[in-house]
């Protein structure tokens, strides 16, 4: 009996998930781990898994891409600098916010910066301060650099990282990193707010908390290993 149980039990297992890729079996898309990445759709339990197909297929990328607001062009594989090349990238021009100027990504990670904008920035903006973000003030993606004090490749060498300095309200007030992470004020709440949102959509977050070198910026990336701080 016990035998017959188990056997069933890993029937299941492997015969539902193999439905659902044949489509045999029909379930919401967000429940599909086959299913394209709905930016759109409040992120769940399949969010991750969905992310980390779309470096490897273009097409399932870009799908994410325009189910987002981003305003985005498509660039060819290349080494923009010598051991440091960029695959599977875009240049992205604008989204429900201007940027400070357009920047090189990789696919994915434009497809975390738009999941992040949608459910972690705007809402954290609107809670804050009843109005929206309008600009986003970085300092760049792709370098072609180590880590600093380190042998190893930044995320930033292959256009995977994204900094963020600060944020421009509605109404055009600034808020910045560096002027009031330190604060006591609704401005450093809510840049507390942004830091763990973005947690949610990147693999790595890095802040002032970290070290001194992130002092005045976020620094977001779509790497290997997971870090928030």
């Amino acid at each position: 009996m016990a035998r017959a149980f188990w056997l069933m039990v890993l029937a299941l297992l492997i015969g539902a998930p193999l439905a659902v890729y044949q489509g045999w079996l029909q379930v919401p898309p967000r429940w599909n781990p086959w299913a394209p990445l709905d930016v759109r759709q409040q992120p769940g339990l399949l969010t991750g898994y969905k992310l980390m197909r779309l470096q490897q297929d273009p097409e399932l990328c870009r799908l994410a891409l325009d189910s987002s607001v981003l305003r985005y062009s498509a660039v060819a594989d290349s080494e923009p600098a010598k051991g440091c090349a960029v695959e599977n990238g875009v240049r992205v021009q604008r989204a429900g916010v201007q940027f400070s100027s357009s920047f090189l990504a990789t696919c994915k990670l434009a497809v975390a910066y738009a999941l992040f904008e949608e459910h972690g920035l705007q809402p954290a903006a609107r809670r804050a301060f009843g109005q929206p973000v309008a600009r986003v003030d970085h300092l760049g993606s792709f370098a072609c650099r180590n880590i600093g004090g380190s042998q190893r490749r930044s995320q930033h060498a292959s256009a995977n990282a994204l900094d963020i300095a600060g944020f421009r309200l509605k109404d055009g007030r600034r808020i910045s990193v560096a002027r009031h992470w330190g604060g006591e004020g609704a401005e450093a709440q809510f840049l507390r707010e942004v830091r763990d949102a973005a947690c949610d959509s990147f693999k790595v977050t890095l802040g002032p908390d970290y070290n001194a070198a992130h002092r005045d910026h976020f620094h977001l990336d779509m790497g290997l290993f997971s870090l928030c701080r």
